[in-house]
């Protein structure tokens, strides 16, 4: 035997040159690898719905916060929530994260007695939360 070839010759079983996985190993491994991501998935998709739901919850209250500390300096309600920003009460609109944009607020309007028009605010998505409440009775 030549000396390059004693790792060759080590390698062999039975007359055979064993090279790497079978077939069956290799279907073996694809599986688990399959079971383990058809759990995660389902879990991870979750989450993000939890996410967004929190999200949401916490933008509508630091809104309405503002709103109301808006009304406690000026005594009127905003005119829109540009004007939230533009007085420095909140740094940016921000994203409703069901619908991924700012513009679907639903702006709710006070009485007709109290200056102003955004006394409240509400989410523009259509839907259903984890709870069964609908997004937009937050």
């Amino acid at each position: 035997m030549l000396p390059g070839n004693e790792a060759v010759a080590q390698s062999q079983k039975n007359g055979r040159l064993i090279r790497g996985f079978t077939l069956v190993e290799l279907m073996v491994v694809m599986t688990v690898i399959a079971l383990l991501i058809s759990i995660a998935v389902p879990r991870y998709f979750h989450s993000i719905d939890n996410a967004k739901e929190a999200t949401l919850k916490q933008n509508l209250g630091v809104m309405r916060e503002a709103i109301d500390k808006f009304y406690g300096d000026n005594e009127r309600y905003p005119n829109s929530l540009e004007e939230l920003v533009a007085k420095k009460y909140i740094r940016s609109v921000p994203v409703d994260p069901l619908t991924e944009t700012a513009e679907t607020w639903v702006i709710i309007a006070p009485d007709a007695d109290v200056s102003g028009s955004v006394y409240d605010i509400k989410s523009g998505a259509v839907g259903n939360a984890k709870d069964g409440s609908a997004f937009s009775e937050w």
